[in-house]
This record gives structure tokens, C-alpha cells and sequence, in this order.
């Protein structure tokens, strides 16, 4: 996990469904499969279920917690008092004692700010943060759905008072909202951070399932309106999602398999975060870490998916080749 010792398998358990969509004993077996396939990496927040993601693992890892890297997060409201949200240090601190007792551990191994808090200092946030890593609650400390100036003078901080800094950073990312490639992961790459993704299927969009079907499909998440604003996909989603279908079929793959492991392809990804309500999809997901793709695949991904460059990239992209053009310029004659 970028400049970290820590090792993390490409796939990462969500388990944003737990205690929602999903009850104790297939969050058990979800778990269970986890460990078989090679996943030693979960994900969780302390909001997921209002509580009751972190209370499943809790009671299913007692006896498996030193085999699994577990990360969970805070910000969002966790109760109805004016100090029961944000990364005010009154909050961190009562979330992490919260988050220990729910998760029945001494620690946790990466530990997220959720959101952005416009109200709080990020001094005050990562002085915090930096505390419960020296007391031994907290191994690495992270970030998700930061802008790139927000995470590069976090870290600016943390580097100037010798605190620790964050090690990872948490983004959407899939074929149809690549957003991030512009300023984030090159960003990460250059400070060092390990890039764990979630939304690999824009929220089934990719899947081809709400093809014709509009955005609400009966049995799934989008009843509830778990569906990711499409205002915000690129403005050829439907083109990528013909894309994808093509290469699954090709590939004898499934949608999801080619959505995942095109984000396993990418420069700099550590882990994709893959969610599931039961075995049947999480068996399918897994599924993504087995398909490779030949390169004449990978390109048609690629390129149906690509950003179009934007100002200043958009002016400055060929700038190193013209000067270094004007080293063998000819000398001007007097």
C-alpha cells in the first residue's frame, strides 16, 4: 500500500451492506469466502448499517482478527448530537472508542476521514489522527473523497510537524467516472499513497443490468435510491457500457469481472473495493482477479473510456517535447 510495508490483496470486502441488505449469517459467509478466495483486506465505516457493518465483523473476525487488514471509517452523523459527526477532535476520539468496542479490537489497521468537514482545521484533524497512531489504536490513517488541494496540504502538514500522514486515499473510480486521473492519481503517486477504489460498477450501471430498465430496478440497491447521479458518468457511458459487454462476451467474463479488473490494469491501483449482498455476486466479482485481457482489449477500454483533456493539461501536454526540441535548435548566425 503505496510507500507502506503494509500488504493489501487486490480485492477488498465492502461491507456497506451488512445489517442493511445483508443479515448476520451471509455476512458470515461472505466473510468465509473472503478468506478462501485470498482476500485479507475489509472495508467498513461506522456509519454502514448505523453501526451494525462494524458489530457483524465484530462478532465473525474475534477469532480471525490478526489475519485480515481491517479498515473502517468516520464523519458521518453516528447519533443526534451536534458533535456526533465531522473530525473535530472531540469526534475522532469518541468515534474511534465506538468503532474499537463495535469492531471487538484493539486497533485498527487504516483508518479513514469519510468526507470533507469545511468547519473543522485539518490541523485539528490530523493532530488527532497522529495521536491515536502513537497510541497504538490506529496503524495508518487515510482519506476519502478529498480534492487534490485538501489531501497535498494535508499532507504538507503532517510532513512539517512530523505527524503521521496519510498513506492512502479512497476514490470513486470505474470506466465511466475517471475523474480522478486528472490531478489524484498522479498526486498519490508522486507523495507515495496507496489508491483503494470504490463504485467499480458505478453502482451496476456497468453491469448492463438497468439497460432498458430505467434508473430503479426492483431487488436491487436503486430502490432505495443507492444509485449514483448518471449526470455525473462520462458522456459516453453508454458507448464504454457496449465496450465492456463486447470484452465480457469475448472473454466468457461477466460485465462485473471486466469493470473490476480494467481498474486492476490501471498505473498505481492497490485495491478495488468489491460489495456484494450475498455469495452469489461476491463469487462472481472475485471472478475479476482470473480474466486477463490481450492488449488489443485493454485499448478499446481504454480509449473508449478516456478522459478528454482539460485546461492546463489540455495546453501542456506536449511542453517537454518542444523543449527538449529546442536543445538541437541551430545556432543563429550574426
Amino acid at each position: 500500500m503505496g510507500r507502506t510495508g503494509l500488504k493489501v490483496s487486490e480485492l477488498c470486502l465492502g461491507t456497506m451492506t451488512f445489517g442493511k441488505y445483508t443479515d448476520m449469517r451471509e455476512a458470515e459467509r461472505l466473510v468465509d469466502l473472503s478468506f478462501d478466495a485470498g482476500v485479507n483486506f475489509i472495508d467498513t465505516a461506522d456509519a454502514y448499517g448505523a453501526g451494525d457493518s462494524e458489530s457483524y465483523l465484530g462478532r465473525i473476525l474475534k477469532q480471525r482478527r490478526d489475519e485480515v487488514v481491517l479498515a473502517t471509517k468516520f464523519f458521518n452523523p453516528m447519533g443526534p448530537g451536534i458533535n456526533d459527526s465531522g473530525m473535530s477532535r472531540v469526534r475522532i476520539f469518541k468515534a474511534i472508542e465506538a468503532s474499537l468496542q463495535r469492531l471487538k479490537t484493539d486497533y485498527i489497521d487504516l483508518y479513514y476521514i469519510h468526507h470533507v468537514d469545511t468547519e473543522t482545521p485539518l490541523e485539528e484533524m490530523l493532530e488527532a489522527l497522529n495521536d491515536l497512531v502513537r497510541s497504538g489504536k490506529v496503524r495508518y490513517i487515510a482519506c476519502s473523497n478529498y480534492e487534490a488541494w485538501r489531501l497535498m496540504e494535508s499532507l504538507w502538514i503532517s510532513d512539517s510537524r512530523q505527524w503521521a500522514r496519510f498513506e492512502c486515499y479512497q476514490p470513486q473510480y470505474n470506466l465511466v467516472i475517471r475523474d480522478i486521473e486528472e490531478e489524484l492519481v498522479p498526486l498519490c503517486e508522486y507523495k507515495g499513497l496507496g489508491i483503494v477504489t470504490w463504485s467499480p460498477l458505478a453502482n451496476g450501471f456497468l453491469t448492463g443490468k438497468y439497460r432498458g430498465q430505467g434508473r430503479v430496478l426492483k431487488g436491487t440497491r436503486s430502490e432505495d435510491n443507492w444509485v449514483y447521479n448518471p449526470d455525473f458518468f462520462a458522456a459516453n457511458a453508454e458507448e464504454t457500457l457496449d465496450v465492456v459487454l463486447e470484452v465480457a462476451k469475448e472473454l466468457n467474463a461477466s460485465p462485473a469481472q471486466v469493470a473490476t479488473r480494467w481498474i486492476l490494469e490501471q498505473p498505481a491501483m492497490t485495491s478495488v473495493i468489491v460489495g456484494a449482498r450475498n455469495c452469489e455476486q461476491f463469487r462472481e466479482n472475485i471472478g475479476a482477479s482470473r480474466i486477463r485481457f490481450s492488449p488489443e482489449q485493454l485499448d478499446r477500454l481504454n480509449n473508449v473510456s478516456k478522459l478528454k483533456d482539460r485546461y492546463p493539461k489540455s495546453m501542456e501536454w506536449n511542453m517537454s517535447e518542444r523543449r527538449a526540441n529546442a536543445v538541437k535548435m541551430p545556432r543563429l548566425e550574426d
